[in-house]
């Protein structure tokens, strides 16, 4: 029995890959599908919890830390992740996804004044207009060209494993089409029913799915959303223009609360940084069906 064990702990030894490459993600979104292109190689680590915006983050002497040890560390850039941005210029191994020549990213207008009125953000790809939405993680064909990026990266960082990242890759694309074939169907039915957002970051999934978003609170959840902001939305409901408005579970602030008072428009909550999904292989794409579905039950909510 003793030299069978023996064996049995030799043979679980062997098998063993050798030490794996260590990647660390900024945020949950992102880790989602660098997970599944990292599977059966690595298993990415969180930078920070699920539950806190990047926008607010501040890094702890830990963060500093995972980065030093890092072979690869994955993060949007300085638009969303301005936490990272002194950390990274003392690394080597970091990829900005954002400075990918091959990702699109939809360009939004600010309005010089803080108080956006209505939604005056438009939509374009490319990368030659302004200030650009970070939430690439909203968008299914972005999230392919990250997928991409990021397989094509940990083949340079990790050559031994490329086939695997490539095989890993190829398996991503084509769960997210069966995925987005699924959504488009199911909110088919909804897309013309117009809701309002607490802030800016749905673009990318509202413009491929065809959403109709009369407009947001805030561009940015660290501003607070202007008076004329509010009192266009609070006018537009009471026409009754809007079936929902959505909150964040990261962001609660009453004002939502206060503006959609005495109104009959229901209420709902996007979460876009995928807190409460569990990070396994697939969950990307969990989280792709949960925004749908929270769309889905708040627009057909008699």
């Amino acid at each position: 029995m003793l030299r069978y064990l023996s064996a049995l702990l030799l043979t679980c030894v062997v098998a063993l890959p050798a030490q794996a490459t260590k990647i660390v993600v900024s945020i949950k979104p992102l880790q989602l599908i660098t997970y599944d292109i990292a599977y059966g190689v690595s298993e990415p680590e969180l930078l920070i919890s699920a539950n806190a915006s990047p926008h607010t983050y501040a890094l702890k002497p830990s963060d500093i830390k995972k980065i030093a040890a890092a072979d690869l560390l994955v993060w949007f850039g300085p638009d969303l992740e301005s936490f990272l941005t002194n950390a990274v210029k003392k690394s080597s191994n970091a990829l900005e996804l954002s400075a990918s020549e091959t990702l699109l990213l939809r360009a939004f207008e600010e309005q010089e004044s803080h108080e956006e009125h209505g939604h005056e953000s438009h939509g374009h790809e490319g990368h030659n207009h302004g200030m650009y939405d970070p939430h690439i993680w909203l968008g299914p064909e972005q999230a392919r060209q990250v997928a991409q990026i990021i397989a094509e990266r940990l083949s340079e960082v990790d050559p031994e494993n490329a086939a695997i990242y490539a095989e890993n890759y190829q398996n991503f694309s084509l769960n997210l089409e069966k995925t987005v074939n699924e959504i488009r169907e199911q909110l088919a039915p909804v897309k013309g029913d117009g809701y309002y957002v607490f802030h800016d970051a749905y673009g990318y999934f509202e413009q491929y799915f065809g959403l109709n978003n009369l407009g947001h609170f805030t561009v940015s959840p660290d501003r607070k959303p202007g008076a004329k902001t509010l009192i266009h939305i609070r006018s537009e409901l009471k026409k009754g223009k809007a079936k929902c408005v959505f909150a964040e579970p990261q962001f609660e602030p009453a004002v939502i609360q206060t503006v959609i008072r005495g109104s009959d428009v229901n209420s709902g909550t996007l979460d876009p940084l995928a807190t409460d999904i569990v990070t396994k292989q697939g969950s990307y794409f969990t989280f792709l069906h949960s925004l749908a579905d929270e769309y889905t039950r708040c627009l057909s909510a008699k």
